[in-house]
């Protein structure tokens, strides 16, 4: 199936027609709750497309891969607290506690080339209830390891379990919202996976002084039997294949559509704009009964695993999918900078979570497993303002720069919120590390780490919003080979960080590490400039992928 690019010579993937300025376009084209803003994609004809459901519908979707990531999350991320307690009860090293979760966070990307690929052809719902099962057993292990090897072994296990964590739910963000809402919803579930990890520590240090560290993690194999349950009879699929006429996002050349075109559009296709965005679809309330097929979400269809649907991609597809990721890191570079900005976020993630509970256990602080966990109320409320910035008000920046720019939007629109969480970033570095070295009250220790939180929040959300933003049609595979790149770079920093700060000292540690951050993000700038003219320069891979990415089901 081609893509757009096959009929529009000046067609840069990305680049839509996203305000109707002029007011030229049909209004079944438009958002109901914002009449100037085009929708793309296009959704298509059919109620049962996920684009079509009503608004509580999709809300309730959504949240249920929030749950999957809360729940993982929190079971992952239950030790970080407690590092000192099992050192002390197992004889297992802090080195060596952190070096198991670096390697857990290695396969969390790695793992995604076998999950995505699946959940791309035959369902999300069955790939989200077999790896939330599955998490149970490992978790019951992990409460009782004793030794180095049985540790790594587990972490290695749910690492290929729970990827799902780190590519599912932006998968399913994709399939229920347009291109002008879509960073907000991005942004929340970004804020959830750091989100429940800040929390996990939080709960997991009083649970540890309560019962100690071993029911610290039956906690977590309960709350994933919890939440199991209630996916298995709430979540609906919401896989869905759309035929070659509607698979495009809507594409512009440097012009909105002149007014003949646009008076005419319902007949014809404008030459400026893809035939398959632009033209106008009949409104789901007028279709007949039988231009659709039944609805795979409905009586018990609803609780089946997997769909083997019409026009699906077929299984030597799938099994493409498993190395393509990899390939189009070096295809794309806007694909590379994402997952670098995403993992050099996710270093200084690491960096906290690596260095908080050996700083505040010992003098002068000599902290119980509980009081660290609380300090991660400043991430928490770091996390939850970053989804603010990097959602809504990247939304409502891209959209205002889109009405200057004649109604089109750049993916590159969004990225100018990078300015400010970089810097915030950089200086929460400082303030954690410094304060740390200089025995500064607790609180100063608090803002240090939210402020950190913030950058690295912003600084994953911007960067899978921008990747699919770029290459929307193919960003099941692309965002996989983001977390690629992201967990390897956060299973190098998992290697380093404890060595590093330990021989170099905590303030000079992050010092050096807040000017890393700070030079990184910052590269938004060259992509600001130099963005567009990398998508066209990608465009013959674009074209490549696109002709595979959806086959007619053998």
């Amino acid at each position: 199936m081609l893509g757009p690019t096959d009929h529009d010579p000046d067609y840069v993937p990305g680049t839509v027609y996203l305000v109707d300025v002029g007011g030229q376009l049909s209004s079944n084209l438009h958002d109901a709750a914002h009449r100037d803003i085009v929708l793309v994609p296009r959704p298509s004809s059919d109620p049962e497309d996920p684009l079509n459901w009503t608004h509580r519908r999709k809300i309730l979707a959504v949240s249920m891969g929030y749950l999957y990531v809360l729940g993982t999350g929190i079971a992952t991320s239950l030790q970080y607290s407690v590092l000192a307690d099992i050192t002390a009860d197992t004889g297992i090293s802090t080195a060596s506690l952190v070096q198991g979760t670096g390697v857990m966070f290695l396969f969390f990307g790695w793992a995604c080339l076998l999950w995505t690929p699946i959940a791309l052809t035959y369902g999300r719902r069955g790939v989200y209830l077999i790896t939330m099962f599955l998490t149970i057993p490992i978790m019951v292990w992990t409460a009782y390891s004793s030794t180095v090897e049985q540790w790594y072994a587990h972490r290695v296990l749910i690492g290929i379990v729970v990827s799902p964590i780190e590519s599912l739910c932006e998968v399913t963000v994709f399939d229920l919202f347009f291109a002008h809402n879509r960073g907000t919803y991005m942004g929340l579930y970004v804020f959830i996976l750091f989100g429940s990890n800040f929390l996990a520590p939080l709960v997991g240090g009083w649970l540890n002084d309560a019962y100690g560290w071993r029911w610290t993690m039956h906690f977590g194999t309960i709350l994933c039997g919890v939440i199991f349950l209630i996916l298995f009879f709430f979540m609906e699929e919401t896989i869905y294949f759309r035929d070659g006429a509607t698979l495009g996002e809507t594409a512009v050349r440097a012009s909105p559509p002149s007014e003949n075109e646009a008076d005419s559009h319902e007949g014809s296709t404008s030459p400026k704009m893809e035939a398959s965005s632009i033209a106008a679809s009949p409104a789901p309330s007028v279709l007949g009964t039988g231009e659709h097929p039944p609805s795979i979400n409905a009586g018990w269809r609803r609780y089946g695993l997997f769909k083997a649907l019409p026009n699906r991609p077929s299984n030597v597809n799938m099994l493409r999918m498993a190395y393509r990721p990899i390939i189009m890191i070096f295809r794309f570079p806007t694909v590379a900078w994402s997952g670098f900005l995403y993992g050099i976020n996710l270093a200084w993630y690491m960096v906290l979570n690596g260095t908080a509970s050996p700083v505040l256990t010992s003098a002068p602080y000599n902290w119980s497993a509980a009081l660290v966990g609380c300090v991660y109320a400043g991430p928490i409320v770091g996390a939850a303002l970053a989804s603010l910035w990097a959602g809504n008000a990247a939304d409502w920046i891209a959209l205002q720069l889109a009405r200057r720019n004649k109604g089109i939007r750049e993916p590159e629109h969004r990225l100018w919120v990078l300015a400010a969480s970089g810097i915030i970033s950089a200086a929460g570095l400082v303030t954690w590390g410094a304060g740390a070295y200089h025995n500064v009250h607790w609180i100063g220790l608090v803002f240090g780490l939210g402020m950190l939180t913030f950058g690295c929040v912003t600084g994953g959300s911007i960067a899978v919003s921008y990747n699919v933003d770029c290459f929307k049609e193919i960003a099941g595979e692309t965002t996989v080979s983001i977390m690629l790149i992201r967990n390897t770079i956060g299973f190098g920093i998992s290697y380093a960080i404890t060595p590093w700060w330990t021989r170099q000292g905590l303030q000079n540690c992050f010092i050096t590490t807040a000017a890393i951050s700070l030079f990184c993000t910052f590269t938004f700038l060259i992509v600001i400039v130099y963005g567009k003219r990398i998508r066209r320069w990608s465009i013959p891979a674009y074209r490549k992928y696109m002709a595979t990415q959806i086959v007619s089901q053998e």
